[in-house]
């Protein structure tokens, strides 16, 4: 027990490192709020469209389900650990001129623990990334001759950047209640880092007048708990096939967070003044999700069906950018999200002696909704392509390695009427799941030997 309590408090330490190192996600639509929502679950969940709400599988750990830790072997171990690698490419046209930029980054993710506590009772610690910030960007003012600062001042130049991640530590239980029917709940804690900034540089192109910058900062520190509880239910439970009918209730509110805000004139004084700007609330929602999972010896497919009331949980709006069609300002603000998830995964021959790739998983997934936040009062798309690959490492062995690939899109669909950004992202998942059970399978990972 103490050597898994260490390991998992190394790569929690790992983790918080990686997160708070580097930018996780490089997209306009950051600017606001928390950030962007990462795909809960483990790989072999993500690779197959982020479903997983009614799976109950043995050998893997649900993290988006507490009620799916009730599907524990006794005396047993499960450790779940990966990193993700992240490409963004953003495209914008503006005034006629296509504008492109590219990011990439690594993150490490996936860190969960799986141990029985008793017949039917399971207990899970995870660490995972929940949202991430980060952004840089750049625009000058446009000319107008009534507009009085071009006519005093000339050219003003504004530069935005930003980044920070929030990180959810779980610690969830799921119980057998009776046959066929099982029962989870979650403790959540969420904390992390935003800090955002911004540079207003005036240009004097006439006259010899010289303008003082102006320069700011917010810097957001969360620290806040939440809950979970979640539900699964067997329609069918046979030697041959399962059907499962799983649900997970997320508790919102507000993450109340402590923060920083500083408005600085960039005279000889460097004066300083407090401001009060929240750039919208940071307020996680009330969240349901509903799902069906199938499988027998070769498949399985599931469908989720995922509700998130920001709209509700955040109330407040922001005027800011400007619209490439009409030129006035667009209103950001928060907005109901739904989203629909698919997936499916393929294992030939499970118990395929000779032949190794019989052996493995293969998954594919697709996942198609709405993003949380609305602009100019629209909706945008949000889109992905999965797929992935579980190879174990041994025969009747359930330990193995995951490798997912997920290609997405934002805002194609309003890009062009307001003047948003086209972005594409392609990430690349690498996991590992340790499965110890000298009962089941003799898979002896952290077992202490009886003899020097």
């Amino acid at each position: 027990m103490g050597l898994w309590l260490v390991a998992v408090m190394l790569l929690v330490g790992l983790s918080a490192r990686a997160q708070s190192g580097s930018i996780n996600a490089f997209s306009p639509y950051t600017m606001y709020g928390i950030g962007e929502i990462n795909t809960p679950g483990t790989i072999a969940q993500r690779s197959m469209g982020g479903v997983g709400v009614a799976a109950r599988q043995a050998g893997t750990i649900n993290l988006l389900n507490p009620a799916g830790l009730s599907m524990v072997s006794r005396k047993s171990f499960l450790l779940n650990f990966g990193g993700e690698g992240q490409n963004y490419y953003n495209s914008q046209t503006l005034n006629g001129a296509n504008k492109k930029s590219a990011h990439n980054s690594f993150s490490i993710r996936d860190i969960a623990v799986l141990i029985p506590l008793y017949r039917n009772l399971g207990l899970s610690v995870s660490v995972t990334p929940y949202s991430s910030v980060g952004y840089r960007m750049m625009y000058d003012h446009a000319f107008s001759e009534s507009d009085p600062v071009w006519g005093n001042v000339g050219r003003v130049n504004y530069q935005y950047q930003g980044e920070g991640d929030v990180t959810e530590v779980k610690l969830g239980v799921g119980y057998q209640l009776f046959k066929n029917f099982s029962i989870g709940a979650a403790v959540q804690y969420y904390w992390g880092d935003i800090d955002r900034s911004f540079i207003m540089v005036p240009v004097a192109i006439t006259g010899g007048g010289t303008f003082n910058s102006i320069s700011g900062e917010s810097l957001y520190s969360i620290s806040r708990f939440k809950a979970q509880v979640g539900v699964q239910w067997n329609a069918i439970l046979t030697d041959k096939r399962i059907l499962t009918f799983g649900a997970a209730y997320d508790f919102g509110g507000s993450l109340n967070p402590d923060v920083e805000q500083t408005i600085q004139g960039g005279d000889i004084y460097e004066t300083l003044v407090k401001g009060d700007t929240t750039h919208l609330a940071l307020s996680l929602p009330h969240k349901l999700v509903v799902g069906v999972h199938y499988q027998n010896a070769k498949w399985a497919v599931g469908v989720d069906y995922d509700y998130q009331d920001w709209g509700s949980s955040n109330t407040k709006s922001e005027m800011t950018g400007v619209n490439a069609a009409t030129g006035t300002a667009f209103k950001v603000a928060y907005r109901d999200s739904h989203t629909i998830k698919a997936g499916v995964e393929f294992t030939p021959a499970r118990y395929d002696v000779r032949r190794f790739w019989k052996r493995w998983s293969y998954r594919a997934g697709v996942r198609y909704g709405s993003f949380h936040q609305s602009y100019d009062g629209r909706e945008l798309t949000d889109m992905a392509v999965t797929c992935g690959v579980g190879i174990p490492f041994k025969f009747l062995g359930m330990s193995a390695v995951d490798v997912g690939f997920e290609y997405g899109m934002r805002g194609y669909n309003v890009a062009k009427s307001v003047g948003l950004v086209r972005q594409q992202y392609f990430k690349f998942a690498i996991g590992f799941r340790l499965f110890a059970s000298g009962t089941e399978n003799n898979e002896y990972w952290f077992m202490r030997p009886k003899y020097d």
